[in-house]
């Protein structure tokens, strides 16, 4: 199967790539070009980004492109609760491969606070969300589960991190790999972000991406909720 072969809404854009090589590359540019745009426009740019180790080739050619990366800020989609020494950190990733070189002088907004629950650190990370502007440039990834983010099906709180016309810009949630405990944004805020990318690679994750195509209830795979324009999703075998 190549991700040619599959019916996508109108206004959603697939490009395929040979390799991951190339994906990172092609992705890196444009992703740079369009915060280039967004600091023509309004004199700042915001990229949120998501986690795991598929980022890591990406993370890294994005920090040498050219860019006034002062007037950038950088947010997470979601992150696992543990400290941002911990090897599991979104934002010790972060800062480890895309804060680097040129990059370093952009902004970081993390996720992660220290709490004595995790209903407690999403409510700060509620309150630090209040100064994160609107989403430039989101890059999702995507679970063989059907999840992104931390939007994954069964957990507690996703009725609510899935609502459309919710007020709530994270929300705790429950992962079923370790660590378990996880914040994540909201679909709203997700859905919000002006450009909105996709990044997967192989051919298990396309099977998963055709499946979520089909799926009635975006709740089993809330990927399912980002197919639909505007959504760009880079692909390689």
């Amino acid at each position: 199967m190549a991700i040619s072969d599959l019916d996508f809404p109108v206004g959603v854009v697939a490009r395929s790539h040979s390799d991951s090589a190339q994906l990172a590359q092609a992705l890196a540019e444009n992703v740079a070009a369009a915060l280039r745009d967004a600091i023509d426009s309004h004199g700042h740019a915001t990229l949120v980004v998501s986690g795991g180790r598929s980022p890591i080739a990406f993370f890294k050619a994005l920090s040498q492109q050219t860019l006034p990366w002062a007037k950038v800020l950088v947010s997470l989609a979601d992150e696992r609760w543990v400290p941002v020494s911990h090897d599991d950190s979104n934002e010790a990733l972060v800062r480890r491969h895309l804060l680097q070189g040129p990059a370093a002088e952009a902004q970081l907004l993390g996720l992660y606070h220290s709490a004595g629950s995790l209903e407690e650190a999403a409510k700060l990370t509620e309150q630090a969300l209040a100064d994160l502007p609107s989403i430039d440039v989101l890059i999702l990834g995507m679970g063989t589960d059907g999840h992104t983010a931390s939007l994954f099906p069964n957990s507690p709180n996703l009725d609510e991190a899935m609502d459309r016309d919710g007020s709530r810009r994270c929300l705790p949630m429950l992962a079923p790999s370790v660590p378990h405990q996880r914040l994540t944004l909201t679909l709203p805020v997700l859905k919000a972000a002006r450009l909105q990318i996709l990044s997967i690679e192989g051919q298990r994750k396309l099977e998963v991406l055709a499946q979520a195509m089909q799926q009635p209830d975006q709740r089993n795979m809330p990927i399912s909720a980002f197919i639909e324009a505007p959504l760009e999703i880079y692909w390689c075998p």
